[in-house]
């Protein structure tokens, strides 16, 4: 009986994909100190943590019922808990709920926001509605367009603190907008790059992601051009942020350009190309581009727009 409780709950757990919910918390915590740099709301950051952790889990999981026909189709999702039975399709919706309506209670009553709070149902519904049940099974921009629900833990992290900052206090929402974008732009050759090595399974499940309707080099080119797109994002946050992230922002997104390049010039050339590298690159580039920012903002260095 143990050991079956025990493998229900690593199965629930596995429902809110918690490798995906990285994501949150590499994105929310530089947004949260950048919105007041130099002062750490740790309590709040602790709270809005959780409570977009729920949000996050509510809308994987609703994703997984929605998608649990075709993740019997792919080698890749085959062992989810859907798949095997380990919880049903209701179960899973009833969970979803509950985290769902947990989160924009906590959010509001907890955190005290409930712009926050908003965001996040906003987020679930487009997840959901937009992404999975419009966008991902028709067309090969489904994770372009889709993506931008995973753009959100930084606006929900912005609008927390700005919720709770005395009145009158500047929200520099176009900080928060600054941020989204270079989520937005960064989802597609992170995700591609990853598709180019899966593509045999989206296509067995009729995914149309864009390795397995396009070319090669037609993959690679758009890669190479969003890559391109996320670095210069990245340069509109200088002017608000210090030297380091600064620093950080042009080092590491040369770093991610070479790479690009470096793939989309092997596929060109007809030589063989590891694209999980430039996957796992675009993993390590954002969280190093988010630490430098966290770090710039605790350490309350001058922005460079009061340097001139």
């Amino acid at each position: 009986m143990e050991e079956f409780s025990l493998e229900r709950i690593k199965a629930y757990l596995a429902l809110t994909k918690p490798r995906v919910i990285e994501l949150l918390l590499v994105a929310t915590i530089p947004a949260m100190l950048q919105a007041d740099r130099g002062h750490i709301h740790f309590g709040l950051m602790l709270g809005t943590l959780f409570g977009g952790w729920m949000g996050a889990a509510a809308a994987n999981t609703f994703n997984m019922v929605a998608d649990s026909d075709i993740d019997q189709k792919m080698g890749r999702t085959a062992k989810r808990p859907l798949v095997k039975h380990t919880v049903s399709n209701q179960q899973a919706t009833v969970f979803a709920w509950v985290l769902t309506i947990s989160s924009f209670l906590w959010l509001w009553l907890v955190c005290n926001s409930i712009t926050a709070a908003v965001f996040v149902m906003l987020t679930i519904a487009f997840y959901i509605f937009v992404y999975t049940k419009m966008l991902k099974r028709r067309t090969h921009m489904n994770i372009v367009w889709g993506g931008a629900a995973g753009c959100m833990p930084v606006v929900v992290g912005w609008a927390a603190v700005v919720d709770n900052l005395p009145e009158g206090s500047p929200a520099h929402w176009w900080q928060a907008v600054v941020l989204f974008l270079i989520i937005f732009f960064w989802t597609p050759p992170h995700t591609w790059a990853l598709a180019m090595k899966y593509k045999e399974d989206y296509a067995a499940a009729g995914v149309p992601m864009l390795p397995v309707v396009r070319t090669e080099v037609q993959v690679t080119k758009q890669i190479v051009a969003y890559t391109w797109a996320t670095v210069l994002v990245t340069f509109l946050l200088i002017p608000a942020a210090g030297w380091l992230y600064a620093l950080v922002a042009v080092a590491s997104g040369v770093w991610f350009l070479v790479v690009a390049h470096k793939l989309h010039h092997g596929v060109q050339h007809g030589t063989p190309v590891r694209p999980l590298r430039l996957f796992i690159l675009s993993n390590n580039y954002l969280s190093l581009l988010f630490v430098g920012l966290s770090l710039d903002a605790v350490l309350g260095l001058h922005q460079l727009t009061s340097m001139f």
